[in-house]
């Protein structure tokens, strides 16, 4: 056998995980669910870099005013909206706004939460001390209404010159607008606690084992020591952890956006929502319908992955 191929009963940890998410037929057909979202939005964002490049409309922001608040059909089969734009085609494309801000935002929040849980449980001392009143500090505060008012502060130029410029620069890097930008940060910032708090109680637990005794009586670094023994160890925190956060952070988008302080020139399940519900009295549902429709299934798809995910990563859950 080459030196390449696996040794019998070697630990095998995605395939593993891969072969019990697919031993659950719900988890399966959510991970299904999921990648399809994921291509869509990875799509949606090559497609729209496109149209930018070209000079030309994007499909979903056609206008047709003689096809107005038509109701599902075979040619619309979401119907259209006030301006005649077909709603399937924006509800698919509003999956890139969501998939952006799900990743970025959770992103923000499992690095912000690893890195002071970690150093709080491992050190201890004054830093886990620091890092206690900040997250106590931090979970005082409403969540929402400082997501809100930060998105405010940014997409409506309350912002001194070099920050507003700042942020306008790092929108353009990442395709965004500078509200959204907002938006993201403003989430990743507040939902930091909850992990940090259970990766400081792992860290604490990891930091007795004798295998990180060990490492430091053969006098290895305490970076060397997270970065190699604690780390990995709480890494099926931090997946599970992610793809809660990335439902959370979709939701709290779509209300934002809902307000009107999230994006703006783009396709977004909030927005459309916002858009069609002053036509519910009328019975024009199918926008309202179609945003809701999909946010639902995706939303759902990430807490039974993330459920499933902790059955099949936790070493707790397996033994």
């Amino acid at each position: 056998m080459s030196e390449s191929s696996a040794a019998p009963g070697q630990p095998r940890p995605f395939l593993d995980t891969l072969r019990k998410l697919c031993a659950r037929k719900f988890a399966l057909a959510s991970l299904v669910i999921c990648l399809l979202y994921l291509g869509a939005a990875v799509f949606a964002e090559i497609y729209s870099a496109y149209c930018e490049a070209a000079g030309t409309e994007p499909v979903y922001q056609v206008q047709n005013h003689a096809e107005r608040f038509q109701a599902p059909s075979w040619k619309h089969p979401l119907g259209t909206d006030y301006l005649g734009r077909d709603v399937l085609l924006r509800a698919i494309f509003a999956a890139k706004t969501a998939v952006k801000v799900g990743i970025i935002a959770s992103a923000i929040s499992a690095a912000v939460g690893v890195f002071l849980g970690i150093c709080a449980g491992y050190f201890g001392g004054w830093v886990d001390d620091v890092v206690e009143w900040l997250y106590s500090t931090f979970a005082s505060m409403p969540s929402l209404l400082f997501i809100l008012a930060f998105a405010l502060l940014v997409s409506k130029g309350f912002l001194f010159a070099p920050l507003a410029a700042a942020f306008t620069a790092a929108a353009r890097v990442l395709r965004t607008e500078p509200g959204m930008l907002a938006v993201y940060l403003g989430i990743g910032l507040t939902g930091w606690v909850s992990l940090c708090r259970v990766v400081r109680a792992e860290a604490m637990r990891l930091r007795e084992r004798q295998y990180v005794l060990a490492a430091k009586a053969l006098g290895e670094t305490d970076f060397r020591i997270l970065l190699r023994h604690v780390l990995p160890n709480l890494m099926h925190v931090v997946i599970v952890y992610f793809t809660m956060r990335f439902a959370f952070a979709i939701m709290t988008e779509v209300i934002v956006s809902y307000l009107g302080l999230g994006v703006q020139f783009e396709p977004s399940w909030g927005v459309m929502i916002a858009d069609g519900q002053e036509r519910l009295w009328r019975g024009i549902w199918w926008e309202v319908g179609g945003a809701t429709l999909f946010m639902f299934v995706l939303v759902l798809a990430l807490n039974i992955l993330g459920d499933a995910l902790r059955d099949a990563l936790d070493p707790r859950l397996s033994e």
